[in-house]
């Protein structure tokens, strides 16, 4: 199975000020804020939702297609996922704008000031998927967080075309506002993912209750954080897959995207349900245990090691056979 993976495509600036942003604010003044902060720490890291997931399932060796828009700014980028197994040839250069980019300022506190430049993100929806699918055979197309409009404009491409689509819709849940919008890039998903926040969120917005959902789609995914993944289909007891124990958290972001390349490649493999959301677990704590989405170092005899420890001998020599050396 092949798939493209739709989405943001950014980079993190993060800057670290060693004093306190309330120090600075003068409270008779905040109608004419004016300040500029000394930073001592300057950390870009590669991120966005499709590059993110795009990275893990390239490690895991089905070199999927990354599809979304970016600036001339991306070469460098580019070459880290062609480097990682990621095919960039359904990437977009725009000739206007730069590569999304979150600059974030955090205190001595832990407050933060950040701006997201959307940038050439604000072009996706001028992509078309079918073509890209068609010649470059794709089986299945995540349109993953990222431009509003984009998002419901592949989604309606892919279900016109008979293409099947994963949906996960995740951050962008907040600035979608109509529930035709929700409704739209959930009906006939084969895969609907979530945490649980966003799962309640999607019932809400969409006005469609959990048996409505799962009369709509094919499986639904919702992650549970330490709880582990849970996965409910029509008709079906649901399946929950226990967290792998022991983690060791370091930055949570990214953690989520870990996990659906983890799942999406074990479907890929043809392997159950209950296999996808452990190594999604499993791909989950790599990058829990990271600095960085896209920093972790998947190696596959520690990676089968820890799945034995975590499900136990057999599921382990399962999804062995299908890591690359």
């Amino acid at each position: 199975m092949r798939i493209a993976v739709t989405g943001s495509i950014a980079t993190d600036h993060l800057m670290t000020f060693p004093g306190k942003f309330t120090d600075q604010l003068i409270a008779d003044k905040l109608d004419k804020v004016s300040l500029s902060f000394l930073v001592d720490e300057l950390a870009i890291r590669r991120g966005g939702v499709a590059a993110n997931i795009a990275f893990g399932l390239g490690v895991l060796g089905l070199r999927p297609l990354l599809v979304g828009a970016v600036g001339a700014d991306f070469e460098e980028y580019r070459n880290w996922l062609e480097q990682h197994g990621v095919s960039t040839a359904g990437v977009r250069e725009s000739m206007l704008r730069h590569t999304a980019r979150f600059v974030c300022t955090t205190d001595a506190d832990g407050n933060q000031i950040g701006s997201f430049y959307t940038g050439a993100m604000a072009e996706d929806a001028e992509i078309k998927i079918v073509p890209l699918a068609a010649e470059h055979g794709i089986d299945l197309v995540l349109i993953g967080a990222g431009d509003p409009g984009a998002m419901v404009v592949h989604t309606a491409e892919c279900r016109q075309a008979g293409l099947k689509f994963a949906a996960d819709p995740s951050q962008q849940l907040a600035r979608i506002l109509g529930d035709e919008q929700v409704r739209a890039l959930v009906d006939g998903a084969d895969y609907l993912f979530g945490n649980e926040y966003e799962e309640a969120l999607i019932e809400r917005k969409s006005g469609w209750g959990s048996a409505e959902i799962l009369a709509r789609v094919g499986v639904r995914i919702t992650t549970l954080g330490a709880a582990g993944a849970r996965i409910d289909r029509q008709g079906q007891p649901p399946i929950t897959v226990p967290a792998v124990p022991d983690a060791k958290p370091a930055d949570p972001t990214g953690s989520g995207d870990a996990f659906r390349s983890g799942f999406l490649a074990a479907v890929a493999w043809g392997l159950s349900l209950e296999r996808a959301a452990q190594l999604g677990n499993l791909m989950a704590v790599h990058a829990l245990e990271s600095t960085g989405p896209q920093e972790y170092n998947l190696k596959p005899g520690p990676l089968t090691e820890r799945f034995a420890t975590a499900y136990g001998d057999a599921a382990a020599a399962e999804v062995a056979t299908y890591l690359p050396a």
